[in-house]
């Protein structure tokens, strides 16, 4: 298999963004993918999502290892997430990946995805206040509630790779004010891996992975992470979001006007 240096390049450059705000795989690679290499839209998704998989497989690990992880959370965003995200390709698979029908909505999918995660992260700091403020929700509301957001979340991943992310994250700001941010984080990081690889395996067998692509992405991506988490504390975190909200409301925007 060859390793392609662009791409590699790419995964460093996208890892070092993640390591140095802690969002935006997704968000970046896989209209980078489409917008930047030409990439079918549904190759670029299928891709990205063993790659998120690979890579966030590794970041729940160090998670679990800390007790970072509400397991409970987890299983109930999965009860929703992988009956959709079966969903999701059960469509695909009847439609056809390769379509120009699919690919259309792949990427108006995508566009709105990047559209609702800039916006998600601008308004993180104002939700943070919010939620502090908030008293918790009777537990079988919530419980509905999270198995509904890992519901959407399952149909956005499958047909974008993007929201497990930024997405995730803030709607469970909202729903668990009571729990620490930071075991909040570990929660959608370990709900995301079996959701990316569900989706990531099902992309693979429609014939919407590219291996070699897959393998210079994930190449690159390790040394940025490690690179951007060296550098983050150096750099003023609001600059970077509101860059980063910035750069995913221009593609989206691109992506939704075709």
């Amino acid at each position: 298999m060859q390793i392609e240096p662009l791409y590699t390049l790419s995964g460093a450059a996208v890892g070092l963004i993640v390591g140095l705000t802690g969002v935006g795989g997704g968000s970046l690679m896989t209209p980078l993918l489409v917008l930047g290499f030409g990439a079918p839209a549904a190759t670029a998704v299928g891709t990205d999502l063993l790659y998120a998989a690979l890579t966030k497989g590794a970041g729940s690990v160090v998670h679990n290892f800390r007790g970072n992880i509400d397991w409970r959370v987890v299983r109930l965003l999965a009860c929703g997430s992988v009956p959709a995200s079966a969903l999701a390709l059960f469509a695909l698979s009847r439609i056809g990946v390769n379509s120009e029908q699919t690919s259309r909505a792949i990427s108006m999918t995508l566009g709105i995805a990047q559209l609702l995660t800039a916006i998600s992260i601008l308004l993180r700091a104002r939700l943070l206040k919010l939620r502090a403020a908030r008293n918790a929700a009777p537990a079988g509301g919530v419980a509905i509630a999270t198995v509904a957001v890992g519901a959407a979340l399952g149909l956005l991943v499958s047909l974008s790779s993007v929201g497990a992310g930024a997405i995730g994250m803030t709607a469970l700001l909202m729903l668990y004010p009571a729990s620490p941010v930071v075991r909040l984080i570990g929660t959608d990081i370990a709900h995301a891996v079996p959701l990316t690889l569900i989706a990531g395996v099902g992309h693979w067998g429609l014939g919407s992975v590219d291996g070699q692509i897959l393998a210079s992405l994930l190449i690159g991506s390790a040394p940025g992470i490690v690179i951007g988490s060296h550098v983050a504390p150096r750099v003023p975190d609001r600059f970077l979001r509101s860059l980063l909200a910035a750069v995913l409301f221009i593609v989206g925007l691109r992506l939704v006007a075709g």
